[in-house]
């Protein structure tokens, strides 16, 4: 094998190092979020003055794991995020690898601000508003699969999305993208977040503005990042240019 073929081998082999510990510590979070999954359960069901119902055994442990799997993937998200920047680890200073570092356990805050948004604001404006629709011209049963399917619509999202500052300042970091290209598609990701907002909140002016108010903030908020660690970034290449000079 030529050098460049070893590097790709090197490169392989440490990527199956880092999706292996990965899958293991999301199993690890899994048995621990399934061996107290009943807390869980009643946690998350506190507020209902009547009991969920289930369309056959099946679903009982469907809920389960649906409950045990966002738990894990919540306690995941830190142990992936330290595995990405512990590959891409070699390829960066040592300066670039200190502020890199630093968005580990940032990812996982705001991925659980964003679960909150989502489960405190969004979820009982949804839900109150499709209850208030039927009015008394129906009887409101609920069965568990469909009210925790509907929680996790209202709540993940939300997760992925307010993470969205510090992936732009790590992929900034790596050079990937830069604030000049944000700023360009602005215009176009403005109208992707309000949609968003659009779809998942009920047809009123309040709930939407609500939704897409912190969307476009946090797109905004990424861009001035993004322009804080493009400017360090380039100030940090000169001084060591003229190092070098």
């Amino acid at each position: 094998m030529d050098d460049k073929e070893l590097q790709l081998v090197d490169h392989l082999e440490e990527l199956r190092k880092r999706i292996i510990i990965t899958v293991l510590a999301f199993l690890v979070f899994f048995i621990a979020a399934f061996i107290y999954v009943d807390d869980i359960y009643k946690w998350f069901v506190r507020g209902l003055d009547m009991k969920l119902m289930v369309l056959g055994p099946s679903d009982i442990i469907r809920i389960y794991f649906m409950l045990a799997g966002v738990v894990a993937v919540a306690g995941t998200i830190p142990v992936l995020a330290l595995q990405i920047w512990m590959f891409v680890k070699p390829g960066l200073r040592p300066l670039e690898r200190r502020v890199t570092l630093s968005y580990v356990p940032a990812l996982f805050i705001l991925f659980i601000i964003g679960l909150c948004f989502g489960y405190f604001v969004i979820f009982p404006m949804v839900f109150k508003f499709l209850i208030g629709i039927g009015g008394d011209m129906f009887v409101t049963n609920f069965t568990a699969d469909r009210y925790f399917s509907f929680i996790m619509n209202m709540t993940l999202p939300f997760g992925v999305l307010f993470e969205l500052p510090v992936v732009v300042m790590f992929l900034t970091s790596l050079g990937i993208i830069n604030p000049f290209v944000l700023t360009k598609i602005r215009k176009y990701a403005y109208f992707i977040l309000i949609i968003i907002a659009v779809v998942i909140t009920p047809p009123d002016f309040m709930s939407d503005f609500v939704v897409t108010l912190p969307l476009l903030l946090l797109y905004e908020i990424s861009i001035n990042l993004s322009k804080f660690v493009y400017r360090k970034k380039l100030k940090k290449q000169q001084d060591e240019e003229l190092l070098e000079a």
